[in-house]
């Protein structure tokens, strides 16, 4: 008895290690530098949406699903696209009691439509901004109202509203095609210099539209016994492309955010792959648009059952060393559900920790792309490693593969892919989130 018990604890630990050497040849630092620095590099010109530096990173992460021969999400095709609209202001009128303004004195916001008119019979009417209280926060309460109104404001103000107005102007609106036909779309025109409206006013707007395709990139690993169970691995492909130079560079190549956690989950799909052990369907995502507003994780929300989905692992910016130190990680939303519990469990007798989130006043649960899901009561939580408050690094052209310590991503990647075990294979399921809005 003796001796088939030390030959049972014999062949558990072979396996053990045998597992291990399987991950370490799998994930590799060789396959993550090369995935990294693909992505990062200057001839990706920092993956800006719609750019073609975003349509050659996704060309690459096409190019390693099909060598790792994950199925297409949907049909023939990796990309799982869908659209916007891209507007730029053609035309602003404005008459009061006859009298037309100058468009210097016009501050458009909010409008959405191709077309707009309106007057005082079919709108909201006027108001007048209170001199006497903060321009700033007048202008935020009125937009949080999403109402079709004029807005008079004091010549007091005329400083505050050059700085909106050049802020404005530099911006490039991006809509749905609702959006676009919705003849009720909210628009705020601000009028400078003007006390009051006697009688009438009459405002026509007018959008130029470019329609423009944004793609995920998406590949599956059907499942077994529970196919219809979905477990989600993803990070975002996108960032900020190329801006004014700062010392001689003008590339966001984005090497930590979000580089580094798009090639985690394309290390993970080639790992689970070369496993074959998922009762569970995986699905291995690329999202688009994260850093104008999230578009990508939510088309790709939409087109889900989140009833459907058991888990998501959003990885975003794990290039560094956390705040708990090496080998250690943190995890978005913690306390909403047992997903951390599930991971940390999993990884008992290693030397890897995951932590709840230490940012929290920071929101990030709900500002990642895992946050759609979320919403809807799934399991969906960020694992991340970026020490947010003190990395010099975050949203400028110094992040490069050059300060990133690949030993920790290795490390992370690797984490990851031992505590995901159970929920992969079907045995662990974490409890749902509380919906936001029930």
């Amino acid at each position: 008895m003796m001796r088939r018990t030390i030959y049972t604890l014999f062949l558990l630990f072979a396996a053990t290690v045998a597992s291990a050497q399987d991950i370490n040849k799998i994930i590799t630092k060789d396959y993550v530098d090369h995935l990294i620095k693909t992505l990062s590099s200057d001839e990706m010109q920092g993956r800006r949406t719609f750019t073609p530096g975003i349509d050659k990173a996704a060309s690459f992460i096409e190019s390693e699903f099909k060598q790792i021969g994950l199925k297409p999400l949907e049909g023939n095709s990796y990309r799982q696209t869908f659209y916007k609209y891209q507007l730029k202001p053609l035309s602003a009128t404005v008459s009061i009691d006859g009298q037309a303004i100058d468009k210097d004195n016009i501050l458009v916001l909010g409008n959405s439509a191709e077309q707009t008119a309106f007057d005082q019979s079919n709108s909201d009417g006027w108001i007048k901004l209170d001199p006497e209280k903060d321009f700033m926060n007048q202008y935020r309460s009125l937009m949080r109202a999403g109402k079709r109104q004029l807005v008079l404001v004091d010549v007091k103000f005329v400083s505050a509203f050059k700085n909106l107005k050049t802020a404005i102007a530099n911006r490039t609106p991006t809509v749905d095609e609702k959006d676009l036909k919705n003849p009720k779309a909210p628009a705020m025109v601000m009028v400078l210099d003007k006390d009051t409206v006697a009688k009438e006013f009459k405002v026509e707007l007018k959008n130029e539209v470019t329609k423009l395709p944004l793609f995920n990139v998406a590949g599956v690993i059907p499942g077994k016994s529970k196919a219809k169970e979905l477990v989600i691995f993803s990070g975002h492909y996108d960032h900020m492309g190329i801006v004014k130079p700062k010392d001689g560079d003008s590339i966001m190549n984005g090497a930590d955010d979000d580089a580094s956690g798009t090639s985690a989950m394309i290390a993970l799909a080639k790992y689970y792959k070369k496993l074959k052990n998922n009762e569970r369907t995986l699905i291995f995502v690329a999202f688009t648009a994260e850093e104008i507003g999230g578009y990508g994780a939510r088309y790709f929300s939409q087109q889900l059952n989140p009833d459907d989905v058991v888990a998501m692992f959003n990885i975003e910016m794990i290039g560094k060393d956390s705040k708990f130190g090496k080998n250690t990680a943190f995890i978005t939303g913690y306390d909403k559900s047992d997903f951390g519990k599930i991971l940390q469990k999993n990884l008992e007798g290693t030397e890897f920790t995951f932590h709840p989130d230490p940012y929290t006043s920071q929101n990030l649960f709900y500002r990642s792309d895992n946050a759609t899901l979320a919403a809807l009561g799934v399991p969906a939580h960020t694992i991340s490693t970026d020490q947010i408050d003190i990395d010099k690094h975050y949203h400028q052209v110094s992040d490069e593969y050059s300060t990133l310590d690949v030993e920790n991503i290795l490390s992370t990647i690797r984490a990851i892919a031992k505590s995901a075990v159970s929920i992969v294979k079907g045995i662990d399921t974490p409890t749902r989130i509380p919906k936001l809005n029930p």
